[in-house]
């Protein structure tokens, strides 16, 4: 970053080192986190039911690979427009009561997939759990914001996204199971009901929320929040880089069967490394930005910085476009999903950082509606490029996503270093 740019983003820095932090450092913050880790392996479990059960649901609801595909589209649409909604939610209702509609409204979607008995049900019920779903990355970051000071928040929100791939990684083995023992319908009743057990232990644990009605009583104005330039590039940000962690989750497994010749044990026995490397990526590029901010940095410079260095890791994604040997393609794919994490967590406490508390899940939530449209464009691109055999063509234009979407995240903060949501 320039100079001029460094000396454009101190003020915020200055913002963000002394007017962030929480009045109090709760002594129940690493509880805290164990459940948003926990309803995070949730999420990603009950929003994975479907996929690895979808071919005995298709079998037993008569449903077509085109329609199965719609009803993947109607939950990401809903995911995608929730962010907007579930933003605005949790800032007027507060993290604890608001955390515990959104897990209970998906845990009850999920438990209704086992119900239904069309596709149009079927859909219907997925669109409700994508509704409840985004909440999840809404409340988070509040809680974040209300209970760690900025030196701990890096790691704090890594680790809590972290639980996104735990769930991920479990989901196979427990869904599995529990069809083969129970039915498929059970299998999503058990796993829905799985959220109102950590119900229980988040009221139990979760301070009430004292701010809330003052909250309520002042909200932000709509049209105060959307003058914030740097909300605006930090979601475009967003869009721009997230379709690479879109394309290795959703395609690069399909690329290893496909290219690579590597049958379903195959990808199975291999393809986790990349998903693992993700992880260390989400926990260890909160813990750098924070040893940054120990060392005098302050925490806006700290997650520019790291954000920078994923966009310097991010595209010798390309390599792989040249069809290097198997190890080498999934080690390089690794660092890409661990350089994505990087980016992806420091983008998230970049907003904790710069703007207050009482607005933060809404600000989060329009950033995150960001990447769920980029989420969905790249989709229909990526499709058409792999339906004709282009996948070099898809390894060369993810690798230049990332330095876009970092120059422009510094860019919107050059365009307004000082939130006008905080007193000056």
């Amino acid at each position: 970053m320039t100079g001029e740019a460094a000396q454009q983003v101190g003020p915020a820095d200055e913002v963000a080192a002394a007017g962030t932090a929480p009045r109090g450092v709760s002594r129940m913050r690493w509880a805290i986190l164990a459940l948003l880790f926990a309803s995070t392996v949730l999420n990603y479990v009950d929003r994975q039911t479907l996929s690895i059960l979808a071919p005995l649901v298709q079998r037993d609801l008569n449903i077509s690979d085109l329609g199965y595909a719609r009803i993947v589209q109607f939950f990401l649409i809903a995911y995608t427009l929730a962010y907007l909604g579930a933003g605005w939610v949790t800032d007027r209702l507060g993290t604890r009561l608001s955390l515990a509609l959104f897990v209970g409204w998906w845990s009850l979607a999920n438990m209704a997939t086992g119900l239904v008995n069309s596709a149009m049900a079927l859909g219907g019920a997925r669109a409700m759990l994508g509704l409840g779903e985004a909440g999840n990355y809404t409340a988070g970051p509040k809680a974040i914001s209300e209970h760690f000071p900025p030196p701990e928040r890096g790691f704090a929100f890594g680790a809590y996204t972290a639980g996104a791939m735990v769930g991920a990684t479990i989901s196979p083995p427990l869904i599995g199971w529990l069809a083969l023992t129970h039915g498929w319908r059970a299998a999503f009743v058990a796993t829905g009901a799985l959220g109102f057990v950590w119900l229980v232990a988040w009221l139990a644990i979760y301070p009430r929320d004292r701010q809330a009605h003052a909250v309520a009583r002042e909200p932000t104005p709509w049209a105060a929040i959307l003058r914030e330039r740097p909300l605006w590039g930090f979601a475009l940000a967003r869009l721009i880089a997230d379709p690479v962690w879109y394309f290795y989750l959703f395609w690069f497994p399909k690329y290893l069967a496909d290219e690579r010749g590597m049958d379903l044990a195959g990808v199975a026995a291999t393809a986790w490394i990349v998903y693992l490397a993700a992880d260390f990526g989400s926990i260890g590029g909160g813990l750098f930005s924070g040893w940054l901010i120990r060392r005098g940095m302050t925490p806006v410079r700290s997650r520019l910085t790291a954000i920078g260095i994923a966009a310097v890791l991010a595209p010798l994604g390309m390599l792989i476009s040249t069809t290097p040997a198997v190890p080498l393609t999934l080690a390089v794919a690794a660092l890409v999903a661990f350089a994505h994490l990087i980016f992806q967590i420091n983008m998230g406490t970049l907003i904790v950082d710069l703007y207050p508390t009482r607005v933060v899940a809404t600000v989060f939530g329009f950033v995150a509606a960001g990447s769920g449209l980029g989420g969905i464009f790249s989709t229909q691109i990526v499709g058409q490029l792999v339906q004709s055999g282009n996948y070099p063509q898809i390894f060369l234009l993810m690798g230049l996503l990332h330095p876009v979407a970092a120059l422009v995240a510094w860019g919107a903060l050059r365009s307004q270093p000082r939130s006008r949501l905080r007193p000056a």
